[in-house]
């Protein structure tokens, strides 16, 4: 491991049970137990277990019930500190009651809102196990949703390919009072009709990571770049890829988005277990502390886990705690 006392906040993971498919609370123990460091977590909707039966905008209650009950420290990292729930935004005003009823279960621990935004007319490019509808960003009743998720005091997380970008720039004008996170560094596509364009799609997705930059209210993960929908084929090698070789794949991402933003409003993210198809938890963690070798002690601190840590408003003892 290198660094193996920095203290991190993993702020993006999930936790489901799909079939075929399982990454439970055991599970992330043993990636969060894997060398590194890892202080706390942030989960992020994801769909799973959600409410059988009951009114459909309040089956999402049911993944964050889920997920308070998996809360808690284990060994030295307090798994899901934060919880990132659905409520669907296009309700409008609608989301008040909604947001206060994850609150009621949650407590303390719920921290924001994500829905399920990333869309491309393209069939080769998926990457939500259940296809959302097409235009939800742009919805007349999502700004207005937004605003009460900013009156609650919440987040906004926001996964959107390259391509919606200009939506994201749009939502983040419209309700300047409101903290955006935007995942997975933009969703620099390289499939579908992008495969073998990076040449072309880099520029473009660097424009609107700049135009997003600046507006104060917008921060962003640096993370899910393994996910196959960008188009590094590394779960196509015979061998996975040691942290060196995503280091240098990732590079011109992760240094546009600092330069960009600032480490204040950057933070590193897992995007586990996503991301797991390609690399292992700690080459993952190697290759992000590879990425920022030149930076500063402040700035490492910010970038693993100071601008989780304000951004979610969870303690500050997850970031200050005595090296084990």
């Amino acid at each position: 491991m290198l660094d193996p006392n920095l203290p991190i906040i993993d702020p993006h993971h999930h936790l489901w049970d799909h079939p075929g498919e399982r990454y439970l609370l055991p599970d992330l123990l043993r990636d969060t137990a894997s060398g590194h460091r890892i202080e706390a977590t942030v989960f992020v909707q994801c769909g799973a277990m959600y409410r059988a039966e009951g009114p459909e905008a309040e089956r999402p209650l049911g993944e964050t019930a889920f997920v308070t009950r998996a809360s808690g420290r284990h060994g030295g990292t307090h798994a899901c500190a934060g919880i990132i729930g659905m409520v669907d935004l296009t309700l409008g005003d609608r989301v008040a009651p909604l947001l206060e009823a994850h609150r009621a279960i949650a407590g303390p621990l719920f921290r924001g809102i994500r829905n399920r935004t990333a869309w491309h007319p393209s069939p080769e490019i998926r990457t939500n196990l259940v296809t959302p509808p097409p235009g939800p960003l742009e919805h007349p009743g999502f700004a207005a949703g937004a605003r009460q998720v900013a009156r609650a005091g919440l987040t906004l997380d926001v996964w959107a390919y390259h391509t919606q970008l200009p939506l994201v720039l749009a939502l983040a004008r419209a309700v300047p009072e409101l903290a955006i996170i935007l995942d997975h560094c933009g969703g620099p596509l390289g499939v579908g009709p992008f495969a073998g364009r990076r040449a072309e799609v880099f520029p473009a997705w660097r424009e609107q990571v700049r135009a997003l930059a600046a507006l104060p209210n917008m921060a962003v993960k640096l993370g899910g770049l393994a996910m196959q929908v960008n188009g590094f084929d590394f779960h196509l090698a015979g061998r996975p890829p040691g942290s060196a070789a995503l280091a240098e794949a990732w590079r011109p991402y992760i240094e546009t988005c600092i330069e960009a933003f600032g480490p204040a409003r950057c933070m590193f993210e897992s995007n586990f277990p996503v991301d797991k198809g390609m690399c292992s938890y700690p080459v993952l963690w190697n290759a992000f502390k590879r990425l920022a070798s030149g930076a500063s002690a402040e700035e490492k601190a910010a970038l693993f886990h100071g601008t989780a840590a304000r951004t979610y408003g969870l303690p500050s003892s997850f970031s200050t705690s005595p090296a084990r």
